[in-house]
C-alpha cells in the first residue's frame, strides 16, 4: 500500500507545486510582529501627528487666508508657483512620518518580495534603529526649539505675521509636532526591544 500512495509532499514535489505548510514563492518569511497595543496606538499618534500642520500649510496654498500679510506668504500670492512647494513639503513630511508605521509592521522588519534585488531580506535590527532615533533626537530638537522661539521677531513676532485668530489657528496646527519625536522614540525603543528579543 505504501508503495502505490505517496504522500501529500511526496506528490507536490513531484508535480512542482508547494508542500502544505510550506510557504508560497513571494509570501513573507517573517511573521507579523506581536505589537502591543499602546506601542501600535503611538506609532499612529506620531504619523497623525503631522497632518494638522500639513492641512494648514496645503490650505494656504489653495488659498486659504492664513493671516500673513508678508511679502511670500500673503494670500493674495496663492495659489501660485509656491503652492507646489507647500504642498509637496506637506506630503513629504507626512511620507517620512508614516515611516513610522515600519517598526510595528512586517515591512519595518522584512522588506516586501516585489522590492527589487532585496525582496524578502530581513532588516537589520541597527538599519532601523539608528535612523529611527537619531530621527526622534533631531525632530525633539527641532520642535521643542521652535517652540521655546514661536514668538520670537523672526518667527510669530514678525511683522506680517497672523495675529489674533490666525496666529492661534497656526499654533494650534503645530503644537501636535511636539509629541512625533518623542512618540517616535518610544516605538523605537520598543521595536528595538522585540527584534533583540526574537533574535
Amino acid at each position: 500500500m505504501s508503495g502505490t500512495v505517496s504522500s501529500p509532499r511526496r506528490r507536490a514535489v513531484a508535480s512542482g507545486a508547494p508542500a502544505a505548510g510550506a510557504p508560497a514563492a513571494g509570501a513573507p518569511v517573517t511573521p507579523a510582529p506581536r505589537v502591543p497595543r499602546s506601542i501600535r496606538l503611538a506609532a499612529h499618534a506620531a504619523a497623525l501627528t503631522l497632518v494638522p500642520s500639513g492641512l494648514w500649510r496645503i490650505a494656504m496654498a489653495l488659498g486659504w487666508d492664513s493671516g500673513f500679510t508678508d511679502e511670500h506668504l500673503n494670500p493674495a500670492n496663492y495659489p501660485g508657483p509656491m503652492s507646489f512647494y507647500l504642498i509637496g513639503l506637506s506630503l513629504l513630511a507626512e511620507a517620512v512620518g508614516l515611516l513610522t508605521l515600519g517598526l510595528i509592521h512586517r515591512w519595518g522588519e522584512e522588506l516586501p518580495y516585489w522590492v527589487p534585488l532585496l525582496g524578502g531580506r530581513r532588516i537589520p535590527v541597527l538599519a532601523a534603529v539608528i535612523p529611527a532615533s537619531t530621527g526622534a533626537a533631531l525632530v525633539t530638537l527641532i520642535t521643542v526649539s521652535g517652540a521655546f522661539n514661536w514668538n520670537d521677531a523672526d518667527n510669530m513676532g514678525a511683522p506680517g505675521a497672523p495675529e489674533g485668530v490666525h496666529y492661534w489657528v497656526m499654533t494650534a496646527c503645530y503644537l501636535p509636532l511636539l509629541a512625533w519625536g518623542p512618540l517616535l522614540a518610544v516605538v523605537t525603543a520598543a521595536y528595538y526591544r522585540r527584534r533583540r528579543r526574537e533574535g
